[in-house]
C-alpha cells in the first residue's frame, strides 16, 4: 500500500497534545529573536573595538553562566515546577538582554553577560521537562522533534533578521532579542498558565519516596559524558567547518550560507516523518549509535578530494541525518530513565553537557586546526564518533522508571 506524502506528514504531526503545540510556538517566538549571541563577538570587536581575546572571554563567561543556569534551572524545576521556571527565565532573560545592550563598561558587560546566561539558560531544563509532561510515551520523541523544528525555524529567522539589523545598529539586536523573550513569556502565560490550561501542572507534587538522585544513576552519568564528547564534535559545524569551507574548499560566502541553511531546511522538511517512521521500533540507543556513525562519515567526507561544492553538500546532508537520529532520541533516552519528581536533575545534567561542549568545543577545534591542520581535526572527530557509536551500544538498558504524568 502506497502512502501519499500528505498522509505521511499528517500522521507524523498528528496525535500530539495541544500543550506540545503551544510549547513549540513559544519556542518559535523565543528563538526567532536569537541574534545577540551569534553576533556578540562581532559586536564587541567591531562596535567597541575590543580585542578578540577580550571578546572570547565574554563568550566564555556566557558559557560558564549557561552551565550555572542549567544546574539552577534543573534544581528549581524539581522544587517549583517547569512552568514557573520557564516563565521567570523568559522574563528575566528578556530584561537582561535589554539591560546588557545599554552597558558600556567592559567589566559590566562581562558581569551582565554571565547573569544573562544564568537566567536565559535556566529555561532549557524546564522546557525539556515540560515537553515530557505534555507528551505521551508513544509520541515523546516526535514531541521533542517538533520543538527542535521550532528552534531551527526560529534560529534561521533570527539569524537572518540579526544580520540585517546589525548592518544598521548593533543595539537593535538586544532590544529585539529581549522583546521576543518577553513576548514568548506572555504567550506562555496566555496559553499554558495552570489557571488557563488544564494540561499544565498546577502545583509541584512533592513525593520524596519517588525522588532518586541523578548522581546515583551510573549508566546515565556515563551517557552524559558521551553526550559531551559528541557535542564537542557536533559544534564544529558552526565554527571550524564554515572556515574550512572558505579557506580549504575555497567556496564563496553565499554558497557556504546556503550549505548551512540546507541543514535547517532538511530538518524542517524531513525530521518529523523520519522520527514517526522510527519511533518505538528499536531502543533509543540503537538510533543514537547509528546517528553518530553518520556524523563520523560526514566529517570523513571533508578529507576527500573531488568537487568541493558537491562534497560540502553531501557532508552536510549526512551530518544532518546524523543530527536527526541522535538528538531527539537522546532526549527520549534520558526521559525514559526519570521519575516524575527528579526530571529537573536529569534535564540539568543533559543541558550542562551541551553547554560545556559549546563553551570549550569551538576553542579546542580551532586549536587543533591551527596547530595540526584541518585534516587532522577531521580524523580525530571521525575516531571519536566511531568510538562513541560503540560505547552508546554498551550503555545498560534503562530500568523501568516511567510514571504517569
Amino acid at each position: 500500500m502506497v502512502i501519499s506524502p500528505f498522509s505521511l506528514y499528517k500522521k507524523a504531526y498528528g496525535g500530539l497534545s495541544n500543550g506540545t503545540w503551544w510549547l513549540s510556538l513559544v519556542m518559535l517566538v523565543n528563538r526567532s529573536g536569537t541574534m545577540v549571541v551569534p553576533f556578540m563577538t562581532m559586536y564587541l570587536t567591531q562596535h567597541y573595538r575590543y580585542s578578540i581575546e577580550k571578546a572570547g572571554l565574554v563568550m566564555s563567561l556566557f558559557g560558564l553562566g549557561a552551565v550555572v543556569g542549567s544546574l539552577l534551572g534543573g534544581k528549581l524545576v524539581d522544587i517549583v515546577g517547569y512552568y514557573y521556571v520557564q516563565l521567570c527565565a523568559l522574563i528575566l532573560g528578556g530584561s537582561m538582554f535589554i539591560i546588557l545592550g545599554q552597558l558600556r563598561s567592559y567589566i559590566f558587560i562581562c558581569a551582565g553577560t554571565f547573569i544573562l546566561a544564568v537566567f536565559n539558560e535556566s529555561f532549557r531544563p524546564a522546557n525539556t521537562v515540560a515537553i515530557a509532561h505534555y507528551s505521551k510515551e508513544k509520541n515523546r520523541t516526535r514531541s521533542y522533534s517538533l520543538n527542535r523544528l521550532a528552534i531551527n525555524l526560529g534560529w534561521a529567522l533570527g539569524g537572518a533578521l540579526g544580520g540585517f539589523l546589525a548592518s544598521f545598529n548593533y543595539h537593535l539586536l538586544f532590544w529585539v532579542d529581549g522583546l521576543t523573550n518577553l513576548s514568548a513569556a506572555l504567550l506562555l502565560y496566555i496559553t499554558l498558565a495552570p489557571t488557563r490550561n488544564s494540561e499544565t501542572e498546577r502545583t509541584k507534587k512533592q513525593n520524596h519516596l519517588l525522588k532518586n538522585s541523578v548522581y546515583s544513576d551510573k549508566p546515565y552519568m556515563y551517557f552524559v559524558v558521551l553526550v559531551f564528547f559528541f557535542a564537542l564534535c557536533f559544534f564544529q559545524l558552526f565554527t571550524t567547518v564554515p572556515v574550512f569551507f572558505k579557506t580549504q574548499f575555497h567556496l564563496d560566502v553565499f554558497f557556504i550560507g546556503m550549505v548551512m541553511a540546507f541543514n535547517g531546511i532538511t530538518i524542517a522538511a524531513f525530521e518529523m516523518i523520519l522520527i514517526f517512521s522510527l519511533e518505538g521500533r528499536r531502543p533509543a540507543l540503537h538510533y543514537i549509535s547509528g546517528g553518530v556513525i553518520f556524523v563520523a562519515i560526514a566529517f570523513l567526507i571533508l578529507n576527500v578530494h573531488g568537487n568541493y561544492h558537491f562534497l560540502a553538500l553531501l557532508s552536510m546532508l549526512i551530518l544532518t541525518l546524523g543530527e536527526i537520529m541522535t538528538m531527539p532520541f537522546m532526549n527520549a533516552y534520558w526521559i525514559g530513565r526519570t521519575l516524575q519528581n527528579n526530571r529537573g536533575q536529569y534535564a540539568a545534567l543533559y543541558s550542562v553537557a551541551w553547554a560545556t561542549a559549546q563553551t570549550v568545543g569551538p576553542y579546542t577545534g580551532s586549536l587543533v586546526a591551527g596547530h595540526l591542520g584541518y585534516k587532522t581535526l577531521w580524523w580525530i572527530i571521525v575516531c571519536i564518533c566511531l568510538t562513541l557509536a560503540f560505547l552508546y551500544r554498551k550503555i545498560e538498558a534503562p530500568a523501568v522508571l516511567q510514571v504517569n504524568v
